[in-house]
């Protein structure tokens, strides 16, 4: 068992997510939503106390381990960034050598070395760490947790992580939400119309009221979801008489069916 007070070494926090020494900080995010959703206790039948206690363990190592990782991999990055000004500076501070032959100034030989490194940084791609002349490269995961309303019609959000976002009213039509991390996400009353929601986690997710007309549902978790008053008309679900989505708990009073039928 993990407390506050016993902190997991990096091997450990590695192992308890199934990954190599040095992963990347995309690799500790994928393993960490990978193992919550197999072990997220709201897939585990109620009555098995046992199994959900377990769970509840693996869910405090993943948080502990991915946490640390994300920490250590922060202040790696920091550290390299720091080394690399510093070289800079070293680079640009040092006089040349003098010799009888060098037929260059103290002053040339300065202003062609800041020619040349401004030749070199508009030369080469965007580095955070010390490029302030070139625009920062857009974010490939949401700023803020509020995205209420917002225009993703189409967009690929394949394996995305939004867990607790909300995105209630945002149009996520023909949207690629395939194996997305949507655990707790609001999406009251968004249009999912044509969505992919492939293998999404959804676990405890509120759509109430959302469009999810001509859906893909095939494989996702919605256990514990809000689906209250939600259009699931012509939302792929099973396969034959084989349900294809999970629903344990889930709440569907009012729900239009895929079959056109209302849920009472």
């Amino acid at each position: 068992m993990i407390s506050g007070q016993q902190m997991l070494d990096l091997d450990t926090c590695y192992r308890v997510l199934e990954l190599e020494p040095g992963a990347t900080l995309e690799e500790v995010n994928r393993a960490y939503r990978d193992l919550v959703f197999i072990w997220h206790p709201d897939r585990i039948p109620k009555d098995n106390t046992r199994l959900i206690e377990k769970a509840q363990e693996k869910i405090k190592q993943f948080n502990e381990a991915r946490d640390q990782l994300r920490q250590h991999i922060a202040r790696y990055s920091s550290q390299t960034c720091q080394r690399g000004a510093n070289q800079r500076q070293s680079y640009r501070s040092s006089p040349p050598p003098r010799s009888p032959s060098n037929p260059y100034t103290y002053r040339s030989y300065h202003a062609t070395r800041e020619q040349q490194t401004a030749q070199y940084a508009y030369s080469q791609p965007y580095n955070h760490c010390h490029s302030k002349r070139t625009a920062a490269p857009p974010r490939t995961t949401p700023p803020h947790k509020d995205m209420s309303g917002v225009n993703l019609q189409g967009a690929n959000l394949s394996e995305k992580d939004f867990e607790g976002h909300n995105l209630s009213h945002a149009n996520l039509s023909y949207a690629d939400l395939s194996d997305a991390f949507l655990h707790r996400v609001i999406l009251h009353r968004a249009n999912l119309r044509h969505a992919n929601l492939f293998r999404a986690n959804l676990l405890q997710a509120d759509l109430s009221y959302a469009d999810l007309q001509e859906a893909n549902l095939i494989g996702a978790d919605l256990s514990g979801a809000d689906l209250r008053g939600a259009d699931l008309r012509g939302a792929k679900m099973s396969q034959g008489n084989r349900l294809l989505v999970k629903l344990t708990g889930a709440r569907l009073t009012g729900a239009i069916m895929p079959d056109g039928h209302v849920h009472t």
